[in-house]
């Protein structure tokens, strides 16, 4: 493999788009594993989901969407259509995340944590319904974002190292 700019910055890339996928486990991992989620548990399991996004982010906004239309078929095609995908449902979550938020700052449950205070009561009588939309969202983002790694690993390989 001659190793060219274009090799350089594409292992750069995956380099750091893999380096994200341990930020999601972790933060999820702490976030799951806290009670209560106090507003620095929060702040800590943030720190690692924004840290991922942006390992993700960056050279998909950088490197990757300038050159699709280069690339315009196949696996580039799949590979961009299943990292929409992922930030439709990252996008989806964020809207159960936000009411979240909301509820629980309006009523000083991540400063002054009170456990006589059931989560489904606050907020809205959908409070649940937020809830799920921030799993099922959360759930969806990770299906995909594995679904467009892969085969952006694949693309990887055959583009520049059997090449």
């Amino acid at each position: 493999m001659e190793w060219s700019t274009t090799v350089l910055v594409a292992t750069v890339v995956l380099v750091a788009v893999t380096a994200s996928f341990p930020c999601f486990l972790y933060g999820a991992y702490y976030i799951i594993e806290q009670d209560p989620v106090t507003w620095d548990v929060l702040m800590h399991h943030l720190k690692f989901i924004v840290t991922g996004l942006a390992l993700t982010t960056i050279p998909m906004v950088t490197w990757m969407i300038p050159r699709l239309f280069d690339q315009f078929g196949g696996a580039a095609l799949v590979h961009a259509f299943l990292g929409l995908q992922a930030y439709a449902m990252l996008a989806f979550a964020g809207t159960g995340i936000v009411r979240i938020f909301k509820a629980k700052r309006k009523h000083d449950l991540y400063h002054d944590y009170d456990e006589d205070v059931v989560l489904d009561e606050i907020g809205s009588e959908n409070f649940q319904h937020w809830r799920k939309r921030l799993r099922l969202g959360v759930f969806g983002y990770v299906f995909f974002w594995l679904a467009a790694y892969l085969v952006g690993v694949v693309r990887y390989v055959s583009m520049y190292v059997l090449a």
